[in-house]
């Protein structure tokens, strides 16, 4: 550990060395070097760092162990990772991140996971998150803060901070997380990494998302390099393809189109974004141009009254969490122990509960509007934050709520429109703050257009390399 910087960085000389998930694969299957190895270096740099970073709830070191000794195939066989703690692994307990929940073994896995080790993808244990996965920080009371690699005095965002800590600190080099309003998002740019909330649709749901009356939570991961990210959707559609939306396949150049990219920075509340963010973009947007692409200023496509929507219809979560948390999270959950956040946002929409019909009417009608955007672009480009990470405690679960719910919503101002649209966003890790934290742009498309999100990353990659931990 760096005490001067507090940077926690676990890369080291050993089997996993810099190298990205498909680097390692290949050197897997190349017999370089055997996943066995992989498996004792990547446990070996949770144990350097974890008691720093405190971003594992649950190790599961034996059983990976046992996995890599039998044979292991997919597009990741035998590269290890973790999986965000709200998705269930059979035989192992999924917390959520709150202290309402029993802690005992599941049954059986969820869907997405059976589809997310179909890549042969070896599990170390569950990240941490904050409770419920319904706030922008990781510092659940339940397992304690965790840590951003670039600077532990900061938070890794959220609600996937644990996984993204983990593949930030080279502990591996892609974990799970999952998307309700920015969660791979926001910890992605926090923490330097490259994070896309795919299309609704695209990958198995969360289970019960589908009986949300908009679907506004999503699966994916987290990854250092686009080609990981790139790697992993083509090995998922190989386990199911979803036939109503265009194939991704196998990503791996830049594309020969050029783009018409639109950008803005105000924020739906007509607020400017805070100026490091927003030289950012520009910047981007000027990179983007010397490549070739067609750059324009737009406003912000999204209003308060949308942003407005988007908070009531997310208390709806965790109301129904605090009411029905026996049938639909856990036997034995016990809503006495909740956080004062979840009971808070909780309140807030029982008192707006009777704008839920209205509210789903303006998001089928936001959807149409987001979606004719495209008809005179091809992707939006925008901050992904409205300013960089904070230091923990900002909203950390002692804030009161009122101070709490107004930082968030100045903070997460812009990833909300795809969770609602369902449409595709990708956060890029383009560049370091003054405080040298990174800081990400994203990149919006339409419906189904992934493709091209990752093309136009591989291309920014390769211009403007990402700023590296180890540098």
């Amino acid at each position: 550990m760096d005490e001067k910087k507090k940077i926690i960085s676990a890369y080291t000389d050993d089997a996993l060395g810099k190298i990205d998930a498909v680097g390692i694969a290949e050197k897997i299957a190349k017999k370089e070097i055997s996943a066995a190895e992989v498996i004792e270096a990547s446990i070996a740099r949770a144990n350097k760092v974890n008691s720093e970073l405190n971003a594992i709830v649950t190790e599961t070191f034996d059983r990976a162990r046992e996995q890599v000794k039998k044979n292991i195939s997919g597009t990741f066989a035998g590269v290890p990772t973790f999986v965000k703690d709200t998705d269930d692994i059979e035989g192992v307990p999924t917390l959520w991140g709150s202290r309402a929940v029993p802690h005992k073994p599941v049954r059986k896995s969820k869907r997405f996971i059976k589809q997310f080790f179909s890549l042969g993808l070896v599990c170390l244990g569950k990240s941490a998150l904050p409770e419920f996965g319904l706030t922008a920080t990781t510092e659940p009371f339940s397992s304690g803060v965790t840590r951003n690699p670039w600077n532990t005095d900061y938070s890794t965002g959220g609600s996937s901070g644990g996984s993204a800590a983990l593949v930030a600190a080279g502990v591996v080099p892609i974990a799970h997380g999952n998307d309700g309003g920015g969660s791979i998002r926001i910890p992605a740019a926090c923490c330097g990494l490259v994070g896309l909330k795919p299309s609704r649709g695209r990958l198995e749901r969360m289970e019960g998302s589908n009986l949300l009356p908009v679907d506004i939570l999503y699966q994916g991961v987290l990854t250092r390099t686009v080609r990981d990210t790139a790697a992993f959707y083509a090995g998922a559609e190989k386990y199911r393809r979803n036939q109503k939306l265009p194939e991704i396949g196998l990503v791996q150049h830049p594309g020969k189109k050029r783009l018409r990219i639109a950008h803005f920075t105000d924020t739906p509340y007509g607020n400017a974004c805070h100026p490091e963010l927003a030289d950012l973009v520009r910047r981007t947007g000027v990179l983007c141009e010397k490549l070739g692409h067609t750059v324009e200023q737009i406003p912000c496509p999204c209003n308060a009254q949308m942003a407005d929507d988007f908070t009531i219809y997310f208390g709806m979560m965790a109301f129904s969490i605090r009411f029905f948390g026996q049938f639909i999270i856990a036997h034995g959950f016990d809503r006495s122990k909740l956080e004062n956040w979840s009971l808070e946002i909780s309140r807030q929409f029982q008192k707006n509960f009777f704008k839920i019909p209205f509210i789903i009417k303006r998001f089928i009608k936001y959807t149409g509007m987001y979606d004719k955007i495209f008809d005179t672009c091809d992707v939006l480009l925008n901050p992904t934050l409205a300013h960089p990470t904070f230091e923990i405690g900002y909203i950390g679960p002692d804030v009161p709520f009122n101070d709490a719910f107004e930082r968030i919503r100045n903070y997460v101002s812009f990833t909300p429109m795809q969770n609602v649209t369902g449409a595709p966003a990708i956060s890029l890790p383009i560049g370091l703050g003054s405080n040298g934290l990174p800081l990400g742009v994203q990149f919006g498309a339409a419906f189904g257009r992934e493709r091209d999100l990752l093309e136009l990353a591989f291309e920014l990659e390769k211009a403007n390399p990402w700023p590296k931990i180890w540098q």
